[in-house]
């Protein structure tokens, strides 16, 4: 019984240990490319886009539900022949409004192109920085701080940032560190948690 349980917590244990060994770092893809310009000028493209065609969708919105008000208010006084027209038009109104969205909001839409077109070059750029950040430091593993693995805490001494914009040839503006404590009024995400002392007991 000693032996099955020796060989079962052998088994629990040494993939542990490798995983131990393994040198891990992480990096925050988010104050990465907020640090290139490129990257910033490449948002403000797009959100110019998405400000404009949201306009048109609004406008195209104001146009259908003053169809809709008008018609209600006047159909009891509508010939049969002048009611199927204006219904027409409202049906023809809401399927442009309905195709224009899709085109420019949907899936693989016009928005969705162009950051595909204008954002993914830049994060490709940054992939390839960490991967020669990782290969330099004979790093195994590389987590992304911003992405969706939860870091409750992150010694700062493993953080890769600055040398992935290094690689990037972009000297970063301020230090991190302070940008993480001290700016909270521009941070998106929140700092690391310092780690709590013990309460003496009274």
């Amino acid at each position: 019984m000693k032996k099955l349980l020796f060989l079962c917590l052998f088994t629990i244990l040494l993939p542990l240990n490798r995983a131990m060994a393994q040198k891990v770092a992480f990096v925050d893809t988010e104050y990465i490319l907020n640090q290139m310009p490129e990257y910033k000028s490449a948002q403000k493209q797009i959100d110019a886009l998405a400000q404009e065609w949201q306009k048109q969708l609004e406008k195209m919105k104001a146009e259908l539900d003053k169809l809709k008000e008008t018609y209600n208010a006047e159909k009891f006084l509508l010939s049969e022949d002048l009611k199927a027209q204006r219904e027409k038009e409202i049906q023809e109104k809401e399927q442009a409004y309905r195709t224009y969205q899709r085109e420019k909001f949907g899936y693989e839409g016009e928005l969705f192109k162009k950051r595909q077109e204008l954002i993914k070059p830049i994060q490709d750029r940054v992939f390839d920085a960490i991967q020669k950040v990782a290969r330099d430091n004979a790093l195994d593993i590389i987590f992304d701080k911003s992405g969706a693995v939860t870091m409750l805490f992150a010694n700062p001494r493993l953080d890769r940032s600055d040398e992935v914009l290094d690689e990037l040839g972009i000297v970063p503006s301020g230090v991190k560190g302070e940008k993480e404590n001290k700016d909270s009024d521009t941070q998106d995400t929140p700092p690391a948690k310092e780690e709590k002392k013990p309460i003496k007991p009274r």
